[in-house]
């Protein structure tokens, strides 16, 4: 496949994309390294079923917002716990619920007021959190949440968020076909 795109392409295109590539694998290793046990867990992975905006998962987004974090810290030049500022973004949106899907409980209406809440319980439950990292967690909505972020890694997830959340939303970026497995199971 690779192999096929790179013969429509020029050799600057080819080399630009190669680079991409290759940064794309540095950053998912970076990621992989510092969250082994987030990525192996199984409520983690149950985050696959839920769809954030438009069709990218609550897991994609969440991807996309450690991807993006990582990116905006090392072009900004902020020095931060790279660890930390992973695993934070990486829990950011751990409600591990539906919320397009009101429930008898919960019609989440106000989802976006209350899900760091959510998410920071869920977390806390499940992994041994740091200050910095319940800070990211239960902040990111910044306003929303009335006490801003107090840490640098805060902040940069809180940016990663919102930027990854307006090309979602406005489908700049697909999801991996949570959609469509959705409409294959029905």
């Amino acid at each position: 496949m690779a192999e096929r795109i790179l013969r429509h392409r020029n050799s600057r295109q080819a080399w630009r994309w190669q680079r991409k590539l290759i940064r794309y694998r540095e950053i998912q290793k970076q990621i992989k390294a510092n969250a082994p046990d987030i990525l192996r867990s199984k409520n983690f992975n149950r985050t696959k079923e839920y769809i954030q905006h438009g069709n990218v998962t609550v897991n994609s987004h969440v991807m996309n917002v450690a991807r993006y974090s990582i990116i905006l810290s090392e072009c900004l030049h902020i020095s931060c716990s790279r660890r930390e500022l992973i695993r934070g973004a990486l829990l950011h949106d751990y409600f591990l619920y539906d919320w397009h899907i009101p429930d008898t409980e919960n019609p989440h209406k106000l989802h976006g007021f209350y899900h760091p809440g959510v998410a920071l319980r869920n977390a806390a439950k499940e992994y041994p959190l740091t200050e910095r990292e319940r800070d990211i967690i239960g902040k990111h909505m910044w306003p929303l949440t009335m006490v801003p972020p107090l840490c640098r890694e805060a902040w940069i997830v809180t940016a990663a968020d919102k930027w990854c959340s307006i090309l979602e939303t406005l489908h700049m970026r697909r999801g991996h076909g949570a959609i469509l497995q959705k409409l294959r199971e029905e």
